[in-house]
Order: structure tokens, then C-alpha cells, then sequence
């Protein structure tokens, strides 16, 4: 009896043994899971600050950009109403309608309108395969239509070539038949 008691001392030595053991590993585990989170929570402040920062950038950035473009706008406008100002001829009459775009302005706002913004920062794997081929398909659409742009312009330009020497050879014609008039 006193060897079974002996041994179950032990066993319950050897048992809280164990249990102090796992109790501190258990302590030391979560200690090691705040300190990763409070890790984690810094990197994340840390990340949202740079991201703010960035996009006021980005904000400051275009401010000043529109800036620039209106400024340069006014003194493009002061300049123009300057050269009309001082220019003094018969028969000029201001227009009357909405000002016409000029072809500069034209072709800003419609690569503006093309012109897409990529926020790829948070998008995953397969997001940003997705629009890889996205633009790919994009890319191909506009240099499909460029081709058709390019042979639309060389036909018309031949066609532009035909029809002037068309009208030379008339106008060859022509003056031909008025001299022979005026001779008889």
C-alpha cells in the first residue's frame, strides 16, 4: 500500500509538473500572439498612413496640375484677346456662339476620357490577372481601330490626289477651250 501511495505521489508530482509546464507554455504562446498582434496592428496604422499620404499626393498632385492648366489658359485667352485687340481691320465680328474647341482641346479630353486609373495595390492573384488581360484586350480594341484610322486616312488621301488631278486636268481642259474662243 505504501508503494501505491509513494507512486501516486509521483504520478501526481509528475502530473503537476506537466500541468505547470503547459500552463507556462500556454502563458508564454499567448503572450507571443499580442505581441504579434499588437505587431500586426502597427503595420496596419503604419500601411493607412502611407496610403493617406499617398492619395494627398495624388490630390495635391492633380490640384496643381488644374492649376497650372488654368493659369495657362488665362494667359493663352489674355494673349489671344491681346493679338485680336491690336489687330484693327474691317468686316471682323466677334463669334457669337459657345466658343469652338480648339483641335488641342479636342483630343485632351478625349484622351482623358480614355485614360483609366489602375489601383492595383489591394487586388489579389487572380484580380490582377483578370485585368491584365482586361487591358490587353483594351490595348488590341485601340490598335484595331488605329489600323482602320490609318487606311481610312491613306484612302482618303488618294482619293484627295485623284480628285486634284481631276481638276487640274478640267482646269487644262477649260483654259484650253476660252483660248481658242478669244483667238476666233
Amino acid at each position: 500500500m505504501e508503494k501505491d501511495l509513494t507512486e501516486l505521489h509521483a504520478l501526481i508530482e509528475t502530473h503537476f509538473e506537466k500541468r505547470k509546464k503547459e500552463e507556462e507554455e500556454l502563458i508564454s504562446l499567448t503572450d507571443r500572439i499580442e505581441k504579434r498582434r499588437s505587431e500586426r496592428a502597427e503595420q496596419m496604422k503604419i500601411r493607412a498612413e502611407r496610403e493617406r499620404e499617398r492619395l494627398a499626393k495624388v490630390a495635391e498632385e492633380k490640384a496643381r496640375k488644374e492649376d497650372e492648366e488654368a493659369k495657362k489658359k488665362a494667359d493663352d485667352d489674355a494673349r489671344k484677346k491681346m493679338i485680336l485687340s491690336n489687330l484693327s481691320f474691317t468686316g471682323y465680328k466677334t463669334q457669337t456662339g459657345p466658343k469652338r474647341q480648339t483641335e488641342r482641346e479636342k483630343k485632351k479630353k478625349i484622351l482623358n476620357e480614355r485614360r483609366k486609373e489602375l489601383n492595383i495595390d489591394q487586388m489579389r492573384e487572380d484580380k490582377l490577372r483578370e485585368k491584365a488581360s482586361e487591358l490587353w484586350d483594351w490595348v488590341r480594341q485601340l490598335e484595331a481601330e488605329k489600323f482602320e484610322l490609318q487606311y481610312r486616312h491613306a484612302k482618303q488621301k488618294y482619293e484627295v490626289t485623284v480628285l486634284r488631278n481631276r481638276v487640274s486636268d478640267h482646269q487644262k481642259i477649260s483654259k484650253g477651250r476660252t483660248k481658242r474662243g478669244l483667238r476666233k
